[in-house]
């Protein structure tokens, strides 16, 4: 089974499939293309939009629904060869399509991570983010591009398009040209570096963000100035924070565990076709998944987090009213980028 979710479908199309099957997996993939597409067209849009009230932060906000995109645009392909059972797009296509999906979702991966840092100091060190300019943050989404790509790179390379004839009929398939001990590394490496580091950093980051909300909470709570709406939004930013938290991880890491037990453990037939197939369908949706939720996710937090400090603001003493206008504007930046 192939590191990202086309080649994995291409592999289990060579068999014949239930038709129930393939218009279960047709209509959930599609729908998933069209709710994903409309979600990040819609963000990049309101992005362009309020660019001048956003400042420079919109440029992850921009570069994850760009990279959600295109990462979703490689569903139709998926679902072409699903239901055709043969690859059209030649060899040129294996290997631009494949590495492409495979560079956009760890794009889409490396950017979560970086707006969660920037999320961390914009509220815990909200002076901070001052000193990181438009060129900064435009350095640090090249490099994660760059990296990103150097990554895919070995997936573009050890890739072909193969040709077989089966009942009289040619089929192409595009086909992984790895050993399988160099194969079993680079999915160890990359789920380690990709997929477990980052998800560790954005766990700790927002578990951190969460006590301090939490604490910031209690103390709010004691004060005759709360207001039940302030307290309400307060709890629900709690409640994003752990939801995005949770949404990364069980987006991501089901597909890559199973990548790793199917070269690790299920490389010689131990499972049924049809048992491969279902757990490919579903792994390969929660990874799309990620690519939906996102712009929706961020823009529910903003909005709740803006009117939180807003809230806030009002209620503080003079002291805190002036020092929160003087960082507001790093905090509110930092929120516009929350994911």
């Amino acid at each position: 089974v192939f590191v990202n979710a086309s080649l994995a479908f291409s592999e289990t199309l060579e068999s014949s499939q239930d038709s129930l099957i393939m218009f279960l997996l047709g209509s959930v993939l599609i729908t998933m293309f069209l709710v994903g597409i409309a979600g990040n067209v819609y963000t990049l849009v309101i992005m362009n939009i309020a660019i001048r009230v956003t400042g420079t932060m919109y440029i992850y906000i921009v570069n994850l629904a760009l990279a959600d995109l295109l990462y979703l645009c490689t569903i139709p392909f998926v679902v072409c060869t699903y239901f055709v059972k043969d690859w059209y797009f030649g060899d040129i296509g294996c290997r631009v399509l494949f590495s492409l999906d495979f560079l956009t979702m760890h794009a889409s991966i490396f950017i979560l991570t970086v707006m969660s840092t920037e999320r961390y100091v914009a509220v815990l060190k909200p002076l901070d983010t001052f000193t990181r300019s438009r060129h900064y943050r435009r350095a640090v989404t090249c490099i994660v591009w760059v990296v990103s790509f150097a990554l895919s790179l070995p997936t573009m390379i050890m890739i072909e398009l193969r040709t077989s004839i089966r009942d009289g009929v040619e089929k192409h398939i595009c086909h992984p040209t790895w050993q399988m001990p160099a194969y079993k590394a680079y999915l160890t490496v990359l789920f380690n570096t990709c997929i477990l580091a980052p998800g560790c950093v954005i766990g700790y980051l927002y578990l951190k963000l969460a006590r301090t909300y939490w604490t910031s909470h209690t103390d709010l709570l004691s004060s005759s100035k709360a207001t039940s709406g302030t307290k309400c939004l307060k709890q629900k930013v709690l409640y994003m924070i752990f939801g995005i938290v949770l949404t990364y991880w069980a987006c991501f890491v089901p597909f890559w565990i199973w990548q790793l037990l199917s070269v690790y453990y299920f490389e010689h037939g131990t499972l049924s076709h049809n048992t491969m197939v279902c757990v490919n369908f579903i792994v390969t949706c929660l990874a799309y998944s990620n690519s939906c939720i996102n712009p929706f996710l961020y823009t529910l937090l903003t909005r709740n987090y803006q009117e939180y400090v807003r809230d806030r603001q009002k209620s503080g003493t003079v002291f805190k009213r002036r020092f929160h206008r003087s960082s507001q504007r790093s905090v509110s930046s930092g929120s516009h980028q929350f994911t």
